[in-house]
């Protein structure tokens, strides 16, 4: 079992920047490929990035390829979300996932979700 908590959203104004954090506890944090993956209101949960088990290797969806890092840390179990140049359409409850092994970018294929963080961009 993993348990995700989400940290770090809140109210932002286009062009600003945010970090998202996610804390991971249970099973071997290093064994676990991580994605983010975020939902706007009266849209479906879509992918936004992932990272391989030993952060050598990232994906991104094009809409945030340039503006969005991911980072983790297996020391501290933790995975990051750095969000720059924000944008009115990236307003989100933005969630953490993990997939045992390799990495998902796909709703079905995740192992465990946090309760995700609300990101609201907006003047």
């Amino acid at each position: 079992q993993v348990q995700l908590v989400e940290s770090g959203g809140g109210l932002v104004q286009p062009g600003g920047s945010l970090r998202l954090s996610c804390a991971a506890s249970g099973r071997t944090f290093s064994g676990y490929a991580m994605s983010w993956f975020r939902q706007a209101p009266g849209k479906e949960r879509e992918f936004v990035a992932a990272i391989s088990r030993s952060g050598t290797t990232t994906y991104y969806v094009p809409a945030v390829k340039g503006r969005f890092t991911i980072s983790r840390d297996n020391a501290k179990n933790m995975v990051y979300l750095q969000m720059n140049s924000l944008k009115p359409e990236d307003t989100a409850v933005y969630y953490c996932a993990a997939r045992e092994g390799v990495v998902g970018t796909t709703l079905r294929n995740m192992n465990y979700w946090g309760k995700g963080t609300l990101v609201t961009v907006s003047s």
